[in-house]
């Protein structure tokens, strides 16, 4: 099966000196769920944003479907349809309902009729338990919930690969549960994912590929089995030791 996703040589820097990201190759195919770990300012994020076009690269290719996407090209907007995110952050428009946040993106962009779009976002958020928060606010739902509405906006763009950027990082541990559900059943339908986590537990289980990322480059490449219970090389050893990885069940 070909990669989906794929970048070559990937390479971003910041200031023209600080580098980043130092030749990334990477690759994901249909149905697979990729996981990215390492440690805080390893280039994790930078890499994702990188992947959905965010952040300029200085120099690599990458190629969706196998096409190449070009930097500045007029197809960097219906890629980023395609290759969608879902930011620790939420982002969701303050003054405007959670229906409204759904709506606003496959109405104005893809030119999708209301109509339609509502009644799949109604079915979505009775998927992730918050069709009675249809009519709130952001202000007034916890961050669990803002997270799942975030989730749900990205799904509604029907993307072919979804992108998770420490989706938990601010949450709260029982928040972080209800959050993980979802994708855990995400990757139970065949959803194509690259997920960031600080989560290991969350990462050994939902994982078909473990990518291990230090000082801009991927270290070590395995499935879950593989890196969480024999880690090849000693700095991704150090880091899983410092998440006591004995008290996991193997």
């Amino acid at each position: 099966m070909e990669p989906i996703l794929q970048t070559k040589h990937l390479q971003k820097s910041y200031d023209g000196s600080h580098q980043i990201l130092k030749d990334i190759n990477f690759s994901i195919k249909q149905g697979e769920v990729v996981v990215i770990v390492g440690p805080s300012g390893c280039g994790k994020s930078t890499f994702l944003k990188c992947l959905n076009m965010l952040e300029p690269m200085d120099r690599g290719e990458i190629y969706l479907d196998g096409k190449s996407i070009e930097r500045e090209g007029k197809n960097i907007s219906l890629y980023r349809q395609k290759v969608g995110m879902v930011f620790q952050s939420y982002e969701l428009f303050p003054h405007l309902n959670v229906m409204d946040n759904l709506l606003l993106a496959p109405r104005k962009v893809q030119k999708r009729k209301k109509e339609e779009i509502q009644k799949e976002a109604e079915t979505l958020l009775l998927r992730v338990g918050l069709w009675e928060k249809r009519k709130a606010y952001p202000r007034e739902l916890s961050g669990g919930q803002k997270q799942r509405v975030a989730i749900v906006r990205a799904l509604l763009m029907h993307p072919e690969v979804l992108l998770l950027d420490e989706i938990t990082a601010a949450l709260d541990p029982e928040m972080v549960r209800e959050v993980l559900q979802v994708v855990q059943e995400l990757a139970k339908e065949g959803m194509t994912m690259v997920i960031v986590t600080h989560e290991m537990k969350f990462a050994k289980a939902v994982a078909d590929r473990v990518l291990f990322m230090d000082g801009g480059i991927i270290v070590e490449e395995e499935n879950p089995q593989e890196f969480f219970v024999y880690p090849k090389t000693d700095r991704a050893k150090q880091f899983l030791n410092t998440f006591h990885y004995a008290a996991l069940e193997i």
